[in-house]
């Protein structure tokens, strides 16, 4: 179906909402999680120069960013409830364990903050926020992966009932490449926007640099392994092989991806680095809403629209409405938080008067 020749309802509205909702919480929240990551690889006699930096980094801002991937989830329950409960039941191995990692990975990031100083402790709560950090973007990326490559159908209670547990709710995301890949894609994507954003809130001198070196490393590392998952969707699922590379629009997506790509190699290099984290965040944004439209009109590929799973029309238009004033809030609030946290900055660095 040609997304072109369809009719845009109040459905296809709220779906566009949760993906600029999952788009802020990859720029925002995703980057946070990309700083463990880095905490993770701090190594050297600057070790604790570059913990101490991200973690000033994330401190203020890292809970509220967590708002966004909330609302994604108020609102798929709220109107599209079938798609909710399908997910949480199919997908409940995966989700459950990011969440737990979500947990675990807050608490600990607390505990070493506030928590004793010595290093034996800090070591022991900085180990489970670094682990944390790499493993809850990797499961939340498989999550997507499956949706995505149609893994998780849904199917007659019948047929259902006769899958064993693992063959029902492991296997389909568990045994497939694919899904897996959007995960290492998901991890990658995640540091090297952590890395581009690092490069503006660290001092002038050798942890600048440091940080350069990672944003190109890892975008570097980012674009092999957007291919290589090209390649796996080719062998495991041409029809999305399909969308992703085939027509003006999905073409136009590549091609504004590599350009902000390029961008951002070419800014690391010329020492912009405001415009880097500029580029980087578009290219992770062109990334997120590739793949949106590439599954548009499908909510669960691959034989369920977003209007098939819609609640009924006064459910949506309530939500529209709440969501309306609820913006009027939060939006307003955001900028105020960083303002006051950030030094001046917005949230991609541009100077504040």
């Amino acid at each position: 179906m040609n997304p072109a020749e369809l009719t845009w309802t109040l459905p296809h509205i709220v779906a566009g909402v949760m993906v600029l909702s999952l788009n802020a919480y990859v720029l925002l929240g995703g980057a946070d999680f990309g700083g463990g990551v880095w905490d993770f690889f701090a190594r050297g006699h600057r070790r604790d120069e570059q913990r101490a930096l991200i973690a000033e980094a994330i401190g203020p801002i890292w809970e509220a960013n967590h708002v966004w991937l909330i609302l994604v989830v108020v609102l798929l329950f709220t109107c599209f409830p079938k798609a909710f409960a399908h997910l949480a039941t199919e997908l409940h191995v995966p989700i459950t364990i990011m969440l737990v990692g979500v947990v675990l990975r807050g608490s600990a990031f607390t505990f070493r903050t506030y928590d004793s100083k010595r290093d034996a402790v800090q070591r022991r709560w900085g180990r489970i926020f670094s682990i944390a950090s790499l493993l809850t973007p990797v499961v939340l990326g498989v999550c997507l992966g499956a949706v995505a490559g149609g893994l998780v159908p849904m199917r007659p209670a019948s047929e259902a009932a006769t899958l064993t547990f693992v063959d029902r709710f492991v296997n389909p995301w568990f045994m497939s490449p694919f899904p897996w890949a959007v995960g290492l894609l998901t991890l990658l994507l995640f540091a090297f926007l952590a890395a581009a954003y690092l490069t503006v809130e660290a001092p002038e001198g050798p942890l600048r640099d440091l940080f350069c070196r990672r944003a190109r490393q890892s975008q570097v590392a980012l674009l092999i392994t957007a291919v290589a998952t090209l390649l796996v969707a080719r062998a495991e699922d041409p029809q999305l092989f399909a969308g992703l590379t085939r027509g003006s629009t999905a073409l136009a997506m590549l091609g504004t991806t590599a350009l902000a790509a390029a961008t951002t190699l070419w800014a690391l290099a010329a020492r912009r680095f405001q415009l880097a984290r500029l580029a980087a965040a578009a290219q992770a944004s062109f990334i997120l809403w590739g793949w949106a439209w590439t599954q548009f009109p499908w909510l669960l590929p691959p034989d369920r629209t977003i209007t098939a799973l819609a609640a009924p029309r006064i459910t949506l238009q309530l939500t529209l409405g709440v969501l309306c004033v609820g913006t009027a809030i939060l939006l307003p609030s955001f900028v105020y938080l960083f303002r006051v946290f950030k030094s001046g900055e917005t949230v991609f660095g541009a100077d504040q008067p």
